[in-house]
Formats: C-alpha cells, structure tokens, sequence
C-alpha cells in the first residue's frame, strides 16, 4: 500500500515611451555618492497594469528588433548583469518614470514594464528585488541593466558586471515572513476521504509537502510551506501547466 506524503492539522485561514531607450555602459557612467547597502530596500512587488509607453511592440534599436514578452509569468534566464547611474540620473526612463540612481530598479530588453523580478548574483548568492520599468542594456551579452543602488546591494558597482540568475516575481504571491509562511491551495472537499484522493494524485508531482487542512466543515488540500515566492511560482506553474491546476497562495 502507498505512504502518501500529507498529514492532516487543524488551523483556520485569512484568507510611447516618453524618454525613449537608453542605455549606460559602466566604465562611461559615474558611481555619484557613495550608499550604504544596509539603507538600501528591495524593492516591493504590488501589482501594477502594464502601461502603454515603455511597452511598444515590437520595437527597433541599433538594427535589431525586439518583441516584448506578452507576460513575465515564467520568466527565468542566466546572463550578466551591468548597471547605470549618473549619466542619466535625473532623466526618464521607457515607461515615463524619472530615473534615480539610488532606488532598486532596472532595464530589461524584452519584459514587460512594469515587472518585478529577483536578482542573484551566482558567485556569492546575494539576492535582490528590483522593478524594471527602462529598455536595455544593448550590448554584448548581457540580459539587465541595473540601477547604481541595485548594483551597490549586489556588490559589482566597482567592477561593472556580475553573472546572475534573473527570475520574474508574481506580485499577486505573497513573499512569506519568518513568521508567516505561504502554501498553495489546490482543492476543498466536503470530506476527508475525497481530499486524500485528491492530494493522491499529486503525490509524485510537487516535491513540496501536501498536506489536508480541517478548516471548519472544509478539507483544504495545500502543498508548502514554501520559503520564498520563487518557489511558490514555479510550483504553481508546474500545476498549471501539467495538471490544469489553478491553484491560489494562503497564509498561515
């Protein structure tokens, strides 16, 4: 007989762009004021509408054409990272925003603005959160542009590139706390019975725990907790994508 990997607990739940395309290549952009990184904050996803200026599609720069993705959901990529800072400091940016130096934003070629995404540098595992509202950068291999506070958080300011891992944040997933931690819910039933059929099928899908929640007259099936949204999405997705699942984040 099958071991399955949930368990049962009782809890209840609470439930056209207006400066155009620019881009700054470090050795020709001045660093400004020295920041400190711990007075530097991620930037906070909220859900935004993708707005028309910053967002033509397709759009044509130095004789190559780009065509902005129709959704961030998904989006993971590997390259290098460079950032800008005084050369156009004070200026706008593809979406209209007035670009600072000093906040936690970036340039993206192809993602639609605005989007949120994490920023690990791979060879020392720091993380960042930044909002890409600007177009860039346009040259050589490199995937974001990051603002001077982005690159400072990171710690490459000084050297102008890092190899980094690039991922899209869903604004509409919560980013759990120490103290609050995420699950995804995939199914209530009426019974026990029918919600342990239901977690059964998803027993060799989803590394993360299932687990059968007793919430007043309900049996909610979740999977998590989760550490970080970054795993909440990509877990969402494969139950998307594989099982036709449209399952939605609660907090303990």
């Amino acid at each position: 007989m099958k071991s399955y990997r949930f368990f049962f607990v009782v809890v209840s739940f609470l439930l056209p762009a207006c400066g155009g395309y620019y881009y700054a290549h470090p050795q020709q952009d001045g660093a400004g004021v020295k920041i400190d990184i711990n007075t530097i904050q991620d930037a906070q996803p909220i859900i935004e509408p993708i707005t028309k200026a910053g967002n033509t599609n397709p759009y044509t720069q130095f004789g190559i054409t780009y065509e902005i993705m129709p959704s961030s959901l998904g989006y993971r990529e590997v390259g290098n990272a460079s950032w800008y800072g005084s050369k156009f400091h004070g200026r706008r940016t593809s979406n209209g925003d007035i670009y600072d130096m000093y906040s936690m934003t970036a340039a993206h070629k192809t993602l639609p603005i605005p989007t949120y995404v994490r920023v690990t540098r791979l060879d020392t595992q720091q993380t960042i959160i930044v909002r890409v509202n600007d177009r860039g950068p346009f040259h050589d291999q490199r995937i974001i542009d990051l603002s001077y506070a982005a690159a400072v958080k990171l710690g490459f300011s000084d050297s102008g590139t890092a190899k980094v891992l690039v991922e899209a944040i869903d604004a509409s997933v919560p980013l759990p706390s120490d103290d609050e931690k995420a699950y995804l819910q995939i199914g209530a039933f009426d019974n026990p019975e029918s919600a342990i059929k239901f977690a059964a099928q998803f027993d060799d899908k989803i590394s993360a725990p299932i687990a059968i929640k007793a919430v007043n007259s309900a049996y909610k099936v979740l999977i998590g907790p989760f550490k970080n949204s970054g795993e909440l999405l990509l877990a969402k997705q494969t139950l998307r994508l594989e099982s036709n699942i449209s399952a939605f984040a609660v907090n303990r």
